[in-house]
């Protein structure tokens, strides 16, 4: 019990070195060995914990979209539409901030993963954009918003949130709570239901 323990505690670690290793320097620049001296192992050692770089790369884009999943399904359906769209976008927004590398390599790598790992990384986001669409069907049903496309809702709020990796910056102005909230406030005032319509 005690070595599956440890053996999963330094695939962990491995993943998150290939992380950030991947964000600072690109999935296809860095090779296992880098990986491995990351973590203070050698090669040989770290082919005990994986079989590839592939795998690799599927176990993060595993571990970040089992977070997001995670985080939708604690939350249930109790609160307001307007409440949970503003949760979505802190989830992923604050993941920029503690796991950067893995929402890299995420939205950069997703048509890199073999073909399995790929299927079942797409069935997850799929579930997770399904969620996301029947919040704000919930959200037009109750009248919090206006009738609208769900689908193109979705997608528009994951285009809203999804590319700020590419400039945020925990060193920014702000924080990703409050990015979340002014992105929030745009997006629900975009959609909500106004009187006589």
């Amino acid at each position: 019990m005690a070595g599956s323990v440890n053996a999963d505690a330094k695939r962990r670690e491995i993943v998150t070195a290939a992380a950030v290793l991947f964000d600072r320097d690109g999935y296809h620049a860095v090779g296992v060995g880098q990986i491995a001296e990351a973590v203070g192992i050698r090669k040989p050692t770290l082919y005990h914990y994986l079989s590839s770089k592939d795998e690799l790369l599927t176990w993060i884009h595993e571990e970040f979209i089992d977070l997001l999943l995670a985080k939708h399904a604690a939350r249930g359906t109790d609160g307001s539409a307007a409440a949970e769209i503003r949760a979505v976008l802190t989830d992923v927004l604050e993941l920029m901030e503690t796991h950067r590398g893995h929402v890299r390599v995420f939205f950069e790598h997703h048509r890199e993963l073999p073909d399995i790992a790929r299927a079942r990384v797409r069935e997850k986001r799929d579930a997770y954009q399904s969620g996301v669409e029947q919040t704000i069907i919930r959200g037009v049903a109750t009248g919090e918003f206006r009738a609208l496309d769900p689908r193109l809702a979705t997608l528009a709020l994951f285009g809203m949130c999804n590319w700020s990796y590419q400039w945020y910056s925990s060193d920014g102005p702000s924080s990703a709570a409050e990015i979340a909230t002014f992105f929030s406030e745009i997006f629900v005032e975009g959609i909500a239901a106004r009187p006589g319509h």
